[in-house]
């Protein structure tokens, strides 16, 4: 067996401390979802696995298929998507360059949870169960990377589901536009996010939420200051304000609770 450099530590990837409520609380979940399977790891992935090239919009499998195996990005965005209802959906990821998705496959007799559509012309690598199984005899700490990055992966998805089940409509958009900042091609340089109508789709199905309760938010974030209108296209500035604009609405949030809380107790 060849001798390989030893896969990162999964506490360096995801971290070890959970995020905070308040001040820097988006920070630490956008360090988590932000960590990447590196070149040299995906290299040696490439060498068990199957490369394929998927054209803009391709439906790479549809949820309820038959399942086997994981896939890999090298370039480009596949969109995981749960159908509600006709035309509606909603989106727990976007899987980019270096992160994964399918690992229900890795399960037996699993089945695809969610479709999975190519959002631009993407570049995949595909390890079916065997092929998984030989890469972790024989590449033990490259395949030792590969389920660290799952599990920062798998951080990210219970971070969605809290937020679901916590945060009003207003924070779960700025935590989604703060992660989308962050995302390779779906970001300008400076990290503005320029919102046209497909990316406006997809925020909505991101974020859980109607086109009339996001369309209330993005106004609100324009009177502020924190994003412009030019016709139907929003444009929404700096990560940096969505940050301290996200942790003083997680405030002002927790505040009314105990509020509430309290006045309950008093009664």
């Amino acid at each position: 067996m060849r001798a390989v450099q030893s896969g990162p530590d999964i506490a360096k990837i995801c971290g070890t401390d959970p995020p905070r409520d308040g001040d820097g609380m988006i920070e630490a979940v956008v360090a988590r979802a932000g960590s990447r399977l590196s070149t040299e790891e995906r290299a040696a992935i490439a060498a068990y696995a199957a490369r394929a090239t998927w054209p803009a919009g391709f439906v790479i499998y549809q949820r309820g298929t038959p399942a086997d195996g994981i896939f890999v990005v090298v370039r480009g965005r596949v969109v995981l998507r749960s159908r509600v209802r006709a035309g509606r959906g909603f989106v727990p990821y976007i899987s980019g360059a270096g992160e994964t998705f399918g690992g229900e496959g890795l399960a037996t007799g699993a089945r695809y949870a969610t479709d999975a559509r190519a959002d631009e012309e993407t570049e995949t690598l595909h390890l079916s169960g065997a092929r998984f199984r030989a890469f972790v005899r024989e590449q033990p700490q490259h395949a030792l990377s590969l389920m660290s990055q799952v599990m920062c992966e798998r951080s990210a998805l219970l971070e969605r589901l809290r937020e679901l089940t916590t945060l009003s409509v207003e924070q779960r958009l700025l935590s989604t536009l703060r992660r989308l900042s962050q995302s390779e091609g779906l970001a300008e340089i400076d990290g503005k996010i320029v919102l046209d109508s497909a990316r406006y789709r997809l925020l909505c199905e991101m974020v859980g939420a109607t086109r009339e309760s996001v369309s209330l938010v993005l106004a609100k974030l324009v009177a502020e200051g924190l994003a412009t209108r030019d016709g139907a296209v929003v444009t929404v500035e700096a990560p940096s304000k969505l940050a301290a604009r996200l942790d003083q609405s997680w405030i002002d949030a927790e505040a009314f609770q105990q509020h509430g809380s309290s006045v309950s107790a008093a009664r």
